[in-house]
């Protein structure tokens, strides 16, 4: 089983809330498009822990978000290992790894499609809600696919704070050749928060964040003691933004990372060791918007 690393991004704008809440009043032709918004990212990360061992790796992302009518879309696209730099548990793309990682995002108005307003109390709007994750690599063993679908709503707070919601059940079909392969296995909920801070050395400081709680799954019944039917990964963004440059700086606290069971022992050949799948693990991104 090989470690797979998935990049934090620069998380700005996440939903159409966000979108109007980081608008600074940049004008359009300052970029390639005045709606397809997108930029080119070096992450470096430290501990990441979406398997069962920790992993670092520096590498090289694409990034695009939009809010166009009905159609609320925000999605990343990872090369591993770019610059043929991590740790010995990291493979990607010059080590027979994987050479493509992919998460998207995209969600679709339900009242726009329907013509209706169907707000009620905080609940602003409601989204059919996805979220797909790709894992290209060189062996259908050494891959992964999954779809979260459901509803999503973003929800007024009567303040700065911007904050949505999805909830999905998942469709699992590849998982690295795990147990629960082409199966409905689990659910999600995955709550987004964006905070305005400051203006900070000429660009905007902000507060981003988002949690992943991940229940329900059977795989632990089926695959023994090594594994988790429940996971949590929580992420903390402060991003400094500037018309075409953003830096962040980045906290993730993994539980059961990747559905692995903290401190269950394995062995891959290479001797036995404690599965790390619970703690923080850290980003640092240095990103172009064009």
């Amino acid at each position: 089983m090989k470690i797979k690393n998935k990049a934090v991004g620069a998380l700005f704008a996440l939903t159409c809330s966000f979108s109007a809440a980081a608008d600074n009043g940049n004008h359009s032709d300052q970029y390639f498009s005045d709606w397809w918004h997108q930029s080119v990212n070096v992450v470096g990360s430290y501990h990441t822990r979406f398997g069962p061992q920790l992993n670092n790796d520096i590498y090289l992302e694409y990034e695009a978000l939009t809010c166009k009518e009905w159609f609320d879309f925000y999605g990343y696209l990872d090369v591993p290992k770019s610059f043929g730099v991590g740790n010995g548990a990291d493979r990607g793309l010059w080590d027979k790894g994987s050479p493509l990682f992919m998460e998207i995002e995209p969600r679709f108005s339900i009242d726009k499609l329907m013509g209706s307003d169907l707000s009620m109390g905080p609940f602003k709007e409601w989204f059919f809600a996805n979220n797909y994750i790709y894992d290209m690599d060189r062996s259908a063993a050494s891959r992964q696919s999954i779809w979260y679908m459901g509803v999503g709503t973003d929800i007024a707070t009567h303040s700065d704070l911007a904050l949505s919601l999805n909830i999905y059940a998942k469709y699992q079909w590849q998982n690295y050749g795990a147990s629960n392969e082409n199966s409905w296995d689990g659910y999600r909920v995955k709550v987004k928060y964006f905070y305005p801070l400051t203006t900070l050395w000429g660009g905007g400081l902000s507060y981003i964040g988002f949690t992943n709680f991940d229940f329900g799954s059977d795989l632990a019944d089926n695959a023994g003691g090594v594994r988790s039917n429940n996971a949590i990964a929580s992420s903390h963004i402060l991003a400094l933004a500037y018309d075409h440059l953003h830096y962040l700086l980045v906290a993730r606290y993994f539980h059961h990372g990747g559905q692995w069971r903290d401190g269950s022992q394995l062995d891959f050949g290479d001797g036995p060791f404690s599965v790390a799948s619970t703690g923080w693990g850290y980003y640092l991104v240095v990103g172009y918007n064009f």
